[in-house]
């Protein structure tokens, strides 16, 4: 995480701001032409007021840290959770009011105690796939009379791939057809998807559906049914072969079939740009498929 650079700030004042400010200059004027000490102490108060502002709002901005936390599955067009992560490296000045502005998204964070952390989560959003930069990050804060607005801008830089936006479309013929011809075939080790294997007694962790009624009904006890588990063909699907012309939804078909295939425990390769995936099912691999037909130009 990188930190607030006080020197980079910026100050708006407010509308309360700018009428303590009109005030000011008024009682000024009334004391300069009265001669009235009550008044010239009035107007002492008020400026004396804005220079505490002044001097506990910079203050409140110094040793401020920031950094982004994005999660691996970013797509383009759907909103995620941004973890905002802020620290206060002060050993006896907490931080009041912190606003992180990211881009065109803000979240407040009320208090952050001397040398701790704390966190928020921003909705945010991409519209489109690929790299993108965040790059415009500021700290902002009315502590502590609500008069002014006072902003630092990090010059700390992010970079994430957003992911193509996966949609729902039918699965491109020839891996249709590869499914077709490799399909499934069962193994020979417990599961609750294939062939039946044998009948032992009933637990009571057992689901319900997979006890077998005709023999407990034989037998007097309650019997569940033990089934092979499902074994799937790895299937790899190529990019030049998918039959969509249109560029940007056959990458969007792609990501929605791979998410599909490995959701379902379905091996799933994938061929494009003269690289190749093997077939797996974990999750790295199903993201670094993902991203690289995010990059694709």
């Amino acid at each position: 995480m990188n930190r607030a650079d006080p020197y980079t700030g910026v100050i708006r004042i407010n509308r309360a701001g700018w009428l303590y400010i009109l005030l000011s200059i008024f009682l000024g004027f009334a004391a300069t032409n009265t001669g009235n000490n009550l008044i010239y102490i009035i107007t002492a108060a008020l400026l004396s007021f804005m220079g505490i502002s002044g001097f506990f709002g910079r203050r409140n901005l110094l040793n401020i840290r920031v950094g982004l936390e994005f999660p691996d599955e970013v797509y383009a067009g759907k909103q995620f959770p941004l973890k905002v992560l802020v620290g206060n490296d002060k050993t006896v000045i907490p931080g009041f009011l912190l606003r992180i502005v990211v881009d065109s998204n803000d979240v407040l964070i009320p208090y952050v105690g001397p040398k701790s952390e704390d966190y928020r989560h921003l909705n945010v959003s991409f519209p489109r796939r690929g790299r993108h930069t965040v790059k415009e990050i500021h700290v902002c804060s009315v502590f502590p009379f609500n008069f002014f607005i006072r902003c630092v801008k990090l010059n700390n830089v992010y970079e994430h791939i957003v992911l193509p936006e996966p949609r729902r479309c039918q699965l491109p013929e020839h891996l249709q057809r590869e499914m077709r011809s490799k399909g499934e075939k069962s193994v020979n080790r417990i599961g609750y998807d294939g062939e039946l294997l044998s009948l032992r007694k009933y637990r009571t962790s057992d689901p319900v559906k997979y006890i077998s009624w005709k023999a407990t009904a034989k037998t007097g006890q309650l019997k569940t049914k033990e089934l092979s588990a499902l074994a799937f063909e790895p299937v790899v699907i190529d990019f030049d072969k998918t039959n969509i012309s249109d560029y940007e939804e056959r990458i969007s078909c792609i990501t929605y079939t791979v998410s599909y295939l490995i959701k379902h425990n379905i091996p799933v390769g994938l061929k494009v740009n003269d690289k190749v995936f093997r077939p797996e099912v974990s999750h790295r691999h199903k993201i670094n498929m993902l991203r690289e037909l995010a990059i694709l130009p």
